[in-house]
């Protein structure tokens, strides 16, 4: 029998956050979602532009310090004579003074060192910078991975885990859901100066990729939301079970001085009720949905690159046509089981077949649920899968 939890309500908003203004009416969700595991049907967007360019956006040192002090030698002789005491301080009181003074002509020396080359440097700063591991991405073009691995093969570095990531934040409001009932996602995108990001690169024909799915991984959405003048994003969105639900913004931020950061954030949204959390299924290169079959071909590691090769066939089993679909003949969304660890993959161009093929790194180990959405005579369908990577 399946876990039975209470969710209640949270007092303030979804996922916390700061607040987000109030000004835009928001535009009907162009997908629908679902809450059961098979596969999910939904109209397609037809709108938007192909490829990665665009921007989209509203109508309207370190320094060093000083030299360390050097070590000092004193040598002294003795006269020859007849034991006869001479004139003058004693030895010790001479090596005394000699060292005195070396050590204060070392901070003289290092002093006027330290004003040549600046401000000494501020090593409590530099070290939490480094350990705060800040880094910034370029835009992705062709075949290319949302998440956090950045290149580094040796981490666990999946994406979508936190609410702040690269110097952006995702401030929801409005997220008060009704099981079943619909409701509407309101959010923006701050920068570290805490202002409302309103330029965003357009990322396979569109600026925002929003992806919604309960914890227990069922009920997949991939929605694109609209966004006023002020920042706010918006869509109709409804949570069909209750549960704690984990949103993720996929998005390319455009700084003032024209620099592209891709990022995933993520948040959480309640819809009060008994949760009854379903198991992940067991692991499958098959999927049925809505009268076609895909398979694919792969095993994925964690940090090497891996093609997974998708095939669509109809209800026939004849090759489906596959249309493009926001500039690509499919798209990809892995979550990692547990944590929610989130990877999306897009596919390089390619010729207009029954296959698609995806690179993909694993971030780490673990047991994963894929949703591949996929375009046939206009209508988007979504295959899902379990897989574990070793």
């Amino acid at each position: 029998m399946a876990d039975q939890r209470s969710v209640t309500r949270p007092a303030g908003p979804a996922g916390g956050g700061g607040p987000a203004t109030d000004q835009d009416t928001p535009e009907p969700a162009d997908r629908h979602g679902r809450g059961a595991d098979a596969g999910t049907t939904h109209p397609a967007d037809r709108q938007g532009r192909g490829g990665d360019a665009g921007i989209a956006q509203p109508a309207d040192q370190r320094e060093s310090g000083g030299a360390e002090p050097g070590g000092w030698t004193l040598s002294t002789g003795t006269a020859a004579g007849d034991g006869a005491s001479t004139m003058g301080p004693d030895r010790a009181t001479l090596r005394l003074a000699l060292v005195v003074g070396g050590l204060v002509l070392a901070v003289l020396l290092g002093f006027g060192l330290g004003r040549v080359n600046g401000r000494p440097t501020d090593r409590t700063a530099a070290t939490a910078a480094t350990a705060a591991g800040d880094h910034t991405h370029a835009p992705g073009t062709g075949a290319h991975q949302h998440d956090g691995t950045g290149g580094d093969s040796s981490g666990d570095a999946a994406s979508g885990l936190s609410v702040s990531s690269g110097g952006y934040t995702l401030a929801p409001s409005g997220g008060e859901f009704t099981a079943g009932r619909a409701g509407e996602l309101r959010f923006q995108i701050r920068d570290a100066q805490r202002r409302p990001v309103t330029r965003f690169a357009i990322v396979h024909d569109k600026p925002m990729h929003l992806v919604v799915v309960r914890r227990d991984l069922t009920g997949f959405q991939h929605l694109h939301p609209t966004m006023a003048a002020d920042g706010t994003w918006s869509i109709p969105l409804t949570l069909p079970q209750p549960g704690v639900w984990r949103a993720y913004t996929d998005f390319t931020a455009v700084a003032d001085d024209g620099r592209q950061t891709p990022a995933t954030l993520g948040v959480d949204l309640v819809a009060p009720g008994e949760y009854a959390p379903r198991p992940l299924p067991a692991p499958a290169t098959r999927a049925a949905v809505d009268g076609f079959t895909v398979d694919y071909e792969g095993t994925p590691q964690v940090g090497a690159a891996v093609p997974l090769r998708f095939t669509v066939r109809d209800r026939a089993g004849r090759p489906a046509a596959l249309e493009r679909y926001l500039g690509a003949y499919g798209h990809l969304v892995a979550l990692r089981e547990g944590d929610l660890g989130y990877l999306h993959v897009h596919p390089g161009p390619g010729p207009a077949t029954d296959t698609v093929t995806f690179w993909l790194t694993a971030p780490g180990p673990g047991s994963y649920r894929m949703y591949l959405d996929f375009q046939v005579a206009g209508v988007v369908r979504t295959a899902e899968f379990t897989l574990t990577v070793r």
